[in-house]
C-alpha cells in the first residue's frame, strides 16, 4: 500500500493525523471482497488533496504494487470534464447551451417528429438519442483514430429516437456530439477545450488523452473462465486482449475513440482535484466555474428510470433521499471500475478507480469513507 496526504494545515492541527490508517483497513477490505487486482482512491476538498493511496497490484503479472501514481482509463468520468468546459464556453458567451445544435452543426439533421436538440439537453442526456454499447469503441494505444469513425457513429445514432426534452436516458452519443458542438463553436478540438478550460487551471498535470510513457499505468483486467477468452476476443478490437494471469485476462494497453464522452487517462488523485473544484462553497476560490454554474451542474433537475441527472452529474432515484446529499459519476469499460463522488455541503470528494471490469460496492467505500473524521 502506498499513500500520500497533504499535511493538515496549522489552523486544522486539533483535528489530529488524517486517519490513513482506517483508509487503509478500509479499502483492503472492499478490495478482498470484490476480488480487485488493485484500488486506487483520493479524497480532496476545494483547497487541496487530503488523501492519496493505492492497494492490491497495478500490474498481477510483474507482482507490481499499486501506487498512487498510477494512470487509469476514466471512461465516463470524463463526462464531467468536458460539461465542466461546456459550462466556461457558456459562461464566455462562445457557446449557447439552449440553442439547437444545429446553429453550430450546419449539417446536423434532428427527426422531424421528436425535435432538435440543444447543448444542454445533451449534456442532461435529455436529448432523446439511443445508447448503443461502445465496446468496440477503443483502438490499440499506438494504432492511430479512424478520421471517419465519428462521423460514422454520430450520422447512425445521432438523430433523436424518442421526444426530445421528455425523461432522461443515458448516452453517449449525446457527449459525442456535445463534443463537436464544442469543437465548431470554440474552432479548437474538444480535447483542447478541457485541456486548456479545465486540466490546467485544476493543476491537473498527470491526466491527458493518452497515456504518459513516463509515469506508473494501471492493467486492466477481466476476471473470466479460460474457455471465455476466444469470445473476449472476438468482441474487443485485435490487439486489446493480453495474457491469461490466473483467473484473470489482461488488456493491453488501449484508448478510447470519441474523447468527449470518455477518452480521459489519468490518476485517482487528478480526477479528485476535478470532483472538489465541484464540491465548492461560495467562499472556496474558483479556478473553473463560478458557483451558480457549478450548482447548475450538480443540482439533479431530471428523471429516468436508472440515473437522475443534472449537468454531468448523476445520481440513482433510490439515493435521492439520503443525507449528506451527494452526486456522482461512473467511468466503466473494459478493464476498469471507477466512480466520483462529491458531497456539496461537506465540500468534500472522494474518488475510487480499481482495474477490474465486473461492478462492485462503491457506494459501501465511500459511505465508509464519508464517515470517517476527514479534517
Amino acid at each position: 500500500m502506498n499513500t500520500f496526504h497533504n499535511p493538515p494545515d496549522e489552523a486544522d492541527a486539533e483535528f489530529g493525523p488524517l486517519p490513513a490508517d482506517r483508509v487503509q483497513a478500509i479499502a483492503q477490505d472492499m478490495a478482498s471482497a470484490a476480488r480487485l487486482p488493485g484500488l486506487s482512491i483520493a479524497i480532496a476538498t476545494p483547497d487541496k488533496v487530503l488523501y492519496a493511496g493505492a492497494f492490491g497490484y497495478a500490474d498481477l503479472a510483474e507482482r507490481r504494487r499499486a501506487r498512487p501514481e498510477d494512470q487509469f482509463l476514466w471512461f465516463s468520468m470524463t463526462k464531467i470534464a468536458t460539461a465542466t468546459a461546456a459550462m466556461q464556453l457558456h459562461e464566455k458567451a462562445i457557446l449557447d447551451l439552449d440553442a439547437p445544435i444545429g446553429t453550430y452543426l450546419p449539417d446536423y439533421r434532428p427527426h422531424e417528429r421528436f425535435g432538435h436538440p440543444t447543448m444542454r439537453q445533451l449534456l442532461t442526456h435529455t436529448a432523446g438519442l439511443a445508447n448503443p454499447l461502445p465496446v468496440r469503441w477503443v483502438r490499440p494505444e499506438h494504432q492511430p483514430p479512424d478520421p471517419t469513425w465519428l462521423s460514422g457513429i454520430v450520422r447512425k445514432h445521432g438523430t433523436p429516437s424518442k421526444a426530445v426534452g421528455s425523461r432522461a436516458a443515458y448516452s453517449n452519443i449525446g457527449y459525442l456530439l456535445a463534443g463537436q458542438v464544442m469543437e465548431a463553436a470554440s474552432g479548437q478540438l474538444v480535447q483542447e477545450c478541457v485541456q486548456d478550460l479545465v486540466l490546467n487551471p485544476l493543476g491537473m498535470t498527470a491526466t491527458g488523452y493518452e497515456y504518459d510513457p513516463e509515469a506508473p499505468r494501471a492493467v486492466g483486467y477481466v476476471r473470466m473462465p479460460l474457455g471465455l477468452r476466444p469470445v473476449l476476443r472476438r468482441i474487443l478490437p485485435k490487439g486489446v486482449v493480453g495474457a491469461r494471469v490466473g483467473k484473470y485476462t489482461s488488456l493491453n494497453p488501449f484508448l478510447v475513440n470519441g474523447p468527449a464522452y470518455g477518452g480521459l487517462i489519468g490518476t485517482a488523485a487528478d480526477a479528485s482535484r476535478l470532483a472538489a473544484a465541484h464540491a465548492a462553497a461560495a467562499a472556496d476560490h474558483h479556478p473553473v466555474l463560478e458557483q451558480g454554474a457549478i450548482e447548475q451542474m450538480r443540482t439533479i433537475t431530471v428523471s429516468s428510470k436508472r440515473f437522475d441527472h443534472g449537468i454531468g452529474w448523476f445520481r440513482r432515484p433510490a439515493d435521492a433521499a439520503r443525507t449528506p446529499v451527494f452526486v456522482e459519476h461512473y467511468g466503466t469499460g473494459g478493464g476498469f471500475w471507477n466512480a466520483m463522488r462529491i458531497y456539496p455541503d461537506d465540500r468534500l470528494a472522494m474518488v475510487a478507480m480499481a482495474n477490474t471490469t465486473a461492478a462492485w460496492n462503491v457506494d459501501r467505500l465511500f459511505t465508509q469513507l464519508k464517515n470517517l473524521r476527514w479534517a
